[in-house]
This record gives structure tokens, C-alpha cells and sequence, in this order.
């Protein structure tokens, strides 16, 4: 009990240590940019204390249930030898956490709210939980055959690239955007276990090379089946768009956080409600397919008890604290017409939120602990919150500029190809892996909304065509700066070699 809780204080310190730079940006710009106390100061920083003690039962609940028993199946799946049982499992546990995935819910409902039920909510989420599905089925057929991961990913790309011109501009944005919100902070540790338990399994897969990249595939197949329903939609089903253009005057007004009981304690339903389709088809697989009894059940439970607890803390005080702040902080800037002050503020919020993000947290630990320290987890972390801040900040420039998304997304894309083959090939997966983990339960909500906000309060903008894809550039810019990390650090250890020579 006392190593536990010690264990636990120090998860706790550093859940604080992470939440930091979110309190000095958002202090630097109510002091110092906009000049004043934010309303209902007090619920701000019990929200933010909430979240940090959700992030700590967050992480120990990860270590002490999700890791093992997603790695356990991945083993007896390759003991047990049976390719069919092994892709269903794949695709059921794609589909399952992405259909009640809260991020995506939150995107649906927006987007057939801007579009004025044009684009279905329900069938929305259908098609994004059918492609994540589809996304890790393939991904594990990879692991099996011992295919580069690049092949599949670059060629995802061309295809994604190509239906973008067939696409109508109303779904680009939004489908890009569908890409990042599948991610969710229980299908990243949850997946990401399976791949590296699955290739730590079979002989002559490398965990580091082979292990990841199953994130990867379940970010970018959105992308393509969101257009065709797009495509679909806007072509053969009646009714026109609707062209949501923002005029001077009838801008938004940013929320602010009411305490309710009643709602406080649906939260924790909602919780349960959302991971429980992950738990049935867990159990379902380890005790009718598998037949075998989970081992070390009680400490399983307990990691999953904390889990559950922890996203409950970590989403009440997102809502107390974050939430109402950032769209504060957001609406105030547009009001005083300084774009400069816009894109400084998409770059410090996108590095902060993402340096506090859980689903990041576990990876940079998995990728630390397959590469026996190689890849340091904290350097990992720094180096894809910055592309994420450089992401968030040029696609607030995008909404400001008005111009279309996919001039950027395709350039981005190249570059991201080009790079591939000058990268090492162990930082390859990772670096596709970070485009999908650092849009999950804290980034993509703060991050929509400074997209939605941004689109609603600047004359002329169509929130449907401008307010989305925010999250895009999020996910496509960290992947160029672990690339470009892992080709520095490689060159770095070339230049080593050679002045010892």
C-alpha cells in the first residue's frame, strides 16, 4: 500500500509538472495580453488540479491494466495462429472504440448542426468507426507479413490526396479532422499494445519497427472513407448545402462552465458508458475465443477502475478549467483584431495541451521502453508538441487567410514523404504514430473549438469549410518533426563515429 501510494505521488507530480505550461500560457495572455481576471478563477484552478490528479489514476491504471492485457492478447493471438479470429478482433475493437469515442460524438453533432442535418451525425460516426475498423485489420495484416510500414501509409496518402479533388469543399475539412479525433486515450495505449505485443510475438519482427504504426492506419483511413460519404452525400442525396457564412455583428460568445450535480454524475455513466464497449469485446475474445482466464484478473480490474476514474477527473476538470478558459481566451483575441496574437496563441496552446495529453504519454513510455532508452520519452514528447504548435498556429492562419485547406494538407503530406526516405527506419512508425496520439482528450476539443471560434467570429468565414481541419495540421506536423529529429540524432551519431576514428 505505501509503495503504491508513493508510486502514485510521483504520477501525481508529474501530472503538475505537465500541466504547467498549459497555467503560464493561459496566465501570460490574461495578464499580460488581454488585461484582465477571467471570470469564475476560483472553478478554473480546481478544474485544472481535477484534471492533474485524473492524469496520475490515468497512467497507473494504463500500467497496471490496459498494457498487460492488450499485450497478453496479442501473444496468445499469435500462439493460437488463427488469422481470421485474430483480424476480427482487430476490426471489433476498431470499430468498438471509435463509435463511442466522445471526441468524435462532439464533431458529428457539430458538423450536421453547421450543416443543417445535410451531413447525418449517426451515419458520420458509422463510416469513421467502419474505416478504424477496417484501418487496424489492415495494420495488423502488415505486422503478419512484415511489410515497411511506409508502403501502406504513403500510398494511403497519394489516395487521400487524389479523392480530395473529387471531394465537395464542405467535407474536406471534416474529413481531414476525422483522421485525428478516432485516437482517443483508451484505443491509443489499448492498440498500441496490441501491434508491439503482436510483433514482439512473431519471430523476426523488430517491436520498435514493426510494433507501431497500427495508430497510423487508423488516422488516415478516416480520411478517405469521410470523403467518399461526402462525395455521396453531396452528390446523390437531396437537399442543398448550406453555406454558414459569418457576417459583421452576429459573432460568437465563448461559455462558461455552470456546476450541475445531476450532470457531474451522468459524466461518470458516460465514462463507463464509452469504455465499455472496449471491456466486452476484451473479455469477449479472451474467454469464448481465446479460452483462456486473464491472468492477474484483480490487479487488471483495478488498473481499469482507475482508468475509468481517471478520464472522469481528467474530462470534469477538463470542462471546469480548460475549456471555458481557452474559448474565453480565443473570442477575446479575435475581438481585438491582432491575427499575430491569434497564431501566438495556437502555438503555445497547441504545445501545452499536447505536452498534458495521456494518449502521448503512454506512446513516448512505450516508445522509451522498446527502444531501451534510445528514444527518451520526454524528448519525445517535446519534439511532437512542437509540430503540433506549429501545426495549430499555421492552420489558424488558414481560417484567418481563408484559404482552402488542402493546398496546405497535400504540400505537408509531400514533405512528410520525402522525409520518410532520409528517416532511420526505426523512428518511421513512431513518427506516423504521433500524428494520431496527439489529437485525443485534451487537444481535440480545445483545439475544435479555437477552429469553430476562429470560423464564427471572422467575417466571411463558413464554419463548415473553415472551422474544421484544425486538428488536421495537429496531427500532420508532429510527424515531420520526429522525422526530422530522428534524422538529426542519426546524423549526430554519424558525426560521433567518425571523430573517433
Amino acid at each position: 500500500m505505501k509503495n503504491s501510494l508513493a508510486i502514485f505521488y510521483q504520477d501525481l507530480k508529474g501530472s503538475f509538472r505537465d500541466l504547467l505550461p498549459i497555467v503560464l500560457v493561459v496566465a501570460f495572455f490574461q495578464i499580460f495580453i488581454i488585461k484582465a481576471v477571467p471570470n469564475g478563477l476560483v472553478s478554473i484552478v480546481t478544474g485544472l488540479s481535477i484534471v492533474a490528479i485524473g492524469l496520475a489514476l490515468f497512467i497507473r491504471g494504463l500500467e497496471l491494466g490496459i498494457f498487460p492485457i492488450g499485450e497478453n492478447l496479442a501473444t496468445d493471438f499469435a500462439k493460437k495462429g488463427s488469422l481470421f479470429w485474430l483480424l476480427v478482433f482487430a476490426f471489433t475493437i476498431g470499430f468498438a472504440t471509435t463509435i463511442a469515442e466522445p471526441a468524435l460524438i462532439a464533431i458529428a453533432d457539430k458538423a450536421s448542426m453547421i450543416s443543417d442535418g445535410k451531413i447525418d451525425a449517426f451515419f458520420l460516426r458509422i463510416t469513421v468507426a467502419f474505416s478504424v475498423g477496417f484501418a487496424i485489420s489492415l495494420g495488423v495484416f502488415r505486422i503478419l507479413l512484415g511489410h515497411p510500414i511506409h508502403y501502406y501509409i504513403i500510398t494511403g496518402y497519394i489516395f487521400v490526396v487524389i479523392i480530395t479533388f473529387f471531394s465537395p469543399v464542405e467535407i474536406i475539412g471534416l474529413a481531414y479532422d476525422s483522421g485525428g479525433v478516432t485516437t482517443s486515450t483508451v484505443t491509443v495505449p489499448l492498440v498500441a499494445a496490441l501491434g508491439i505485443g503482436l510483433a514482439s510475438s512473431i519471430k523476426g519482427r523488430n517491436p520498435a519497427i514493426d510494433g507501431f504504426g497500427l495508430i497510423a492506419f487508423a488516422s488516415l483511413m478516416p480520411m478517405i472513407f469521410v470523403q467518399v460519404y461526402g462525395i455521396i452525400v453531396y452528390s446523390f442525396v437531396d437537399g442543398s448545402s448550406v453555406a454558414v457564412v459569418i457576417e459583421e455583428g452576429s459573432k460568437a460568445i465563448a461559455s462558461v462552465y455552470h456546476f450541475d450535480l445531476k450532470d457531474t454524475i451522468l459524466e461518470l455513466f458516460d465514462v463507463i458508458k464509452d469504455i465499455s464497449p472496449i471491456l466486452i469485446v476484451i473479455f469477449f475474445f479472451q474467454y469464448i475465443i481465446i479460452k483462456k482466464p486473464v491472468g492477474h484478473l484483480r490487479k487488471v480490474i483495478s488498473g481499469i477502475i482507475l482508468v475509468i476514474l481517471g478520464l472522469y477527473a481528467f474530462i470534469i476538470g477538463l470542462e471546469m478549467g480548460l475549456f471555458p478558459i481557452g474559448e474565453s481566451i480565443a473570442f477575446q483575441l479575435t475581438a481585438m483584431d491582432n491575427n499575430l496574437l491569434i497564431y501566438l496563441f495556437g502555438f503555445l496552446i497547441g504545445f501545452s495541451t499536447t505536452m498534458a495529453e495521456p494518449a502521448l504519454l503512454a506512446i513516448a513510455i512505450k516508445a522509451q521502453e522498446i527502444s531501451n532508452g534510445n528514444i527518451q520519452q520526454k524528448s519525445l514528447r517535446n519534439i511532437v508538441a512542437i509540430g503540433v504548435a506549429i501545426g495549430i498556429s499555421l492552420g489558424a492562419y488558414r481560417i484567418v487567410a481563408g484559404d482552402p485547406i488542402h493546398y496546405y494538407i497535400v504540400v505537408g503530406y509531400i514533405i512528410v514523404v520525402i522525409m520518410t526516405y532520409f528517416a532511420p527506419k526505426f523512428i518511421i512508425p513512431i513518427a506516423y504514430d504521433s500524428g494520431g496520439v496527439t489529437t485525443s482528450t485534451v487537444t481535440v476539443p480545445l483545439v475544435a473549438a479555437l477552429g469553430l471560434g476562429l470560423a464564427e467570429n471572422i467575417d466571411g468565414r463558413n464554419p463548415l469549410i473553415d472551422g474544421f481541419g484544425l486538428i488536421a495540421f495537429a496531427s500532420l506536423f508532429p510527424m515531420i518533426t520526429v522525422m526530422g529529429y530522428g534524422i538529426y540524432a542519426e546524423y549526430k551519431s554519424k558525426m560521433k563515429s567518425r571523430s573517433r576514428i
